[in-house]
């Protein structure tokens, strides 16, 4: 087990340790804001660059592929800066990430855009290396899964906030930015609309680089203390002493497998819902993202409460899994068209109702929230000396978020081209009659609840590769 060494904040008074929590928790808040702005993105996008749902998800693909670039990267830059400085210089790439937006809105090219995405995610990779292993060794080990749900909240609370405060400023008036309009306009004309529209997007991400190299500053002052993680040698047995390195532990490498498909499936909830919105009409499209992040924000508060008081780490990720695969199941098999269920269950609040489909995907987000949480812990468990590259390798598994989400695309224009015919006859059978390309691609969720529901119930117990007889 790894813990804090004895000038970290484990062995400071609860004055300090709650400041730590505090500025951590402002940055779990950024990430979450700059994070799920991709939600909003996709569609802007989209209609901006003139690109279709497969080409359009490579926002998710350049900011979340920038993980596995930079993990062990972003190690190497902890370990020569410290942590604070490396803090401050992650969000100062996410600053200058920011402003690459500029350029890219006012000359409408798409490479610029995803450059800049990548910058972002570049900076975030290097915030992510230092705080999660940060928060995870801040306590106990039985309690990690709800330290890190209370940044959660931080992270999805910002995730609800910034797809509304973005699409009130870059989505409001779309009726001119129609596929249909735009096919009336001539090609000048045409330029002329979509070159407005993308210009809407300079001043909030001006704004964004501000408050991105004051936070910077703001870290780099802070009372912030450094951790360093270190080996417990009472814990560790001499069969851990024999590994000579990272692989010969399966609870990481099947944990990072798991990270992966979790951030995949993760993304698709959140970031491909105003997509599907989009196809099926709805107004407000933009905004569907906060659904999925209030969803989130319901089931780290339930981890807060619940664990581990009254569930276990890894039966909580059973239960989540669990639930994603009914709820990947409901999607496919609900209709497009009748919002009977948000109307009924949650009609009472006035918020906008979604189609049945649309609201189970965004219940996705109450499956998803205790995933990280608790995978993260029962990955690292009992790494010792190796807990660096392991929480290296984890924070490359949310490249997931940029593969999974792109298949996801490309089977939507697949199935836009032409619907398999045995799909749609089997869909039929169960009464099913609307079903949407957007809508049938989101089966690649199946197997990655299935997978992550025997990492819960066996993978992450796993000490050795040998099989018992």
């Amino acid at each position: 087990m790894a813990q804090a060494n004895t000038s970290s904040v484990a062995g400071n008074n609860k004055s300090q340790y709650s400041i730590s929590i505090g500025i951590i928790g402002i940055l779990f808040f950024i990430f979450g804001f700059v994070t799920w702005l991709n939600g909003t993105l996709i569609p802007f996008l989209k209609t901006a660059c003139e690109l279709n749902s497969f080409q359009a998800l490579f926002v998710t693909f350049a900011f979340y592929i920038s993980y596995f670039v930079m993990a062990i990267p972003s190690s190497w830059v902890l370990k020569k800066t410290g942590l604070k400085e490396g803090m401050s210089l992650g969000l100062l790439i996410m600053a200058i990430g920011a402003l690459i937006f500029i350029p890219a809105a006012y000359t409408r090219i798409y490479g610029l855009f995803l450059t800049g995405l990548f910058v972002q995610g570049t900076g975030l990779a290097i915030l992510q290396t230092a705080s999660n292993p940060y928060i995870t060794i801040l306590g106990p080990k039985e309690s990690a899964a709800a330290r890190i749900s209370i940044m959660g909240i931080a992270n999805k609370v910002a995730g609800l906030l910034s797809p509304v405060i973005l699409t009130y400023l870059v989505l409001h008036n779309m009726d001119r930015f129609s596929e249909a309009h735009l096919k009336a306009l001539t090609p000048l004309q045409k330029a002329d609309v979509l070159n407005e529209l993308a210009a809407r997007i300079v001043w909030p991400y001006v704004v964004i680089a501000i408050a991105l190299v004051a936070l910077a500053a703001f870290v780099k002052y802070s009372p912030l203390p450094e951790v360093e993680a270190e080996e417990d040698e009472v814990a560790i047995s001499e069969e851990h002493h024999a590994k000579k390195n990272i692989f010969q532990f399966p609870q990481l490498i099947l944990g990072v497998f798991t990270l992966f498909l979790y951030v995949g499936v993760e993304v698709l909830a959140g970031d491909t819902i105003g997509l599907f919105g989009k196809s099926l009409n709805i107004s407000f499209f933009g905004r569907l993202t906060s659904y999925t992040m209030c969803a989130m924000v319901i089931g780290y508060i339930i981890g807060i409460l619940t664990i581990p008081k009254y569930i276990k780490q890894e039966n909580a990720l059973v239960i989540s899994a669990i639930l994603g695969f009914i709820f990947s199941i409901t999607i496919l098999f609900s209709s497009t068209t009748s919002s009977s269920i948000f109307s009924t269950l949650l009609g009472w609040t006035g918020i906008p109702a979604i189609p049945n489909s649309v609201f189970f995907l965004a219940l996705c987000g109450l499956s998803n929230a205790l995933m990280w949480p608790a995978i993260w812990p029962l990955a690292i468990d009992g790494l010792g000396r190796f807990i660096k590259l392991g929480s290296s390798l984890l924070i490359m598994a949310i490249a997931g978020g940029a593969t999974i989400p792109l298949l996801y695309g490309r089977l939507v224009v697949n199935y836009t081209d032409q619907l398999p015919a045995l799909l749609m006859a089997k869909l039929k059978f169960f009464g099913v009659t609307s079903a949407v390309p957007n809508q049938l691609a989101y089966w690649i969720m199946i197997p990655c609840y299935l997978w992550i529901l025997f990492y819960a119930a066996k993978g992450n117990k796993l000490r050795t590769w040998k099989i018992k007889k």
